[in-house]
């Protein structure tokens, strides 16, 4: 997503945000968003912010990561309707992780294979990695080009 589906980021100085400044960022000027379920307290995913994501997410209430792959922002669930709706996070006694207690919208499905979490891939015996949870929905349908 380009910065002008982010209009809060026209003048964003994160010196500005004197609390922006209390996160450990890391050499890329990243830091690790743990997203938990607020209700059933699972884990649902994690992934990266910059210090305008972070800010993004706080402006909207609503997760907005950095894709390292990809080099832009992401608006969790802009294309699936899977967004997150923030209720609250914290800072770890590190300061380099963060913490977010989030209400799930749409078909409650955290990851893009349709699984509720990302952490779905169970070692299983052999040593081989299994795919457990039901699919919430077809990604096939969802992530069209």
């Amino acid at each position: 997503m380009s910065l002008k589906e982010f209009p809060e980021l026209k003048d964003f100085d994160p010196q500005e945000h004197t609390w922006l400044q209390d996160v450990r960022w890391d050499e890329k000027n990243l830091v690790q968003a743990i997203v938990q379920d607020a209700e059933k307290h699972d884990v649902l995913m994690t992934a990266f912010m910059n210090p305008a994501a972070l800010f993004l997410t706080v402006q909207r209430g609503e997760m907005v990561f950095w894709s390292r792959s990809r080099q832009e922002y992401w608006h969790k669930g802009a294309t699936s309707g899977n967004t997150m709706r923030v209720e609250s996070f914290a800072l770890d006694c590190d300061g380099d992780a963060l913490l977010f207690q989030v209400r799930m919208q749409g078909p409650q499905a955290a990851c893009h294979t349709g699984r509720r979490s990302c952490f779905h891939r169970i070692l299983a015996p052999g040593p081989v990695w299994q795919a457990e949870g039901e699919l919430l929905f077809d990604p096939a349908q969802v992530y069209k080009s």
